[in-house]
């Protein structure tokens, strides 16, 4: 990924090793130390969100009437897939600074996306208010907006 094209930060201004100030090299080299930790940490995260589909599943199979799911179990499981595959976004944005050393911004909106979405998909319209709804709404126009921007300059 180009760092022009899809950067917060200005170039030159990135977390890049070799830095002429010593100190600073220092700290950037704790702050990509501390990404990679949280890349594990995500990693971890990840197995932890399958287990809970599996989990989730089973529970939902093995309550009566066995073998059947209700709307709510499937939006439920939904949730627990979507869930993982937003750890999964986030573990790639981590990878992709690693990488690069800058934030990728179109990345980063996506995963926004997504999680957006897996917010409207389980929704239980029975228990949120309609201004709830129209916020929500308002969140997933600006984000789409904002991706559309972003992809456009590109």
């Amino acid at each position: 990924m180009d760092k022009k094209k899809d950067s917060l930060v200005e170039p030159g201004h990135d977390l890049s090793k070799g830095h002429e100030d010593p100190f600073i090299d220092f700290l950037h080299r704790i702050i990509r130390f501390a990404v990679k930790i949280l890349a594990v940490l995500m990693v971890l995260v990840i197995i932890w969100g399958i287990g809970d589909v599996i989990y989730v599943l089973y529970q939902r199979i093995n309550s009566p009437p066995f073998l059947l799911l209700s709307i709510n179990d499937i939006l439920a499981t939904f949730g627990a897939f979507l869930a993982v595959l937003i750890a999964i976004e986030i573990f790639i944005n981590i990878s992709m600074y690693l990488k690069s050393d800058v934030i990728p911004v179109r990345l980063v909106v996506a995963t926004a996306l997504m999680a957006i979405s897996r917010k409207v998909i389980i929704f239980d319209f029975e228990k949120i208010t309609p201004p709830f709804v129209l916020a929500t709404a308002a969140v997933v126009f600006a984000l789409g907006i904002t991706y559309w921007l972003i992809s456009k300059k590109s």
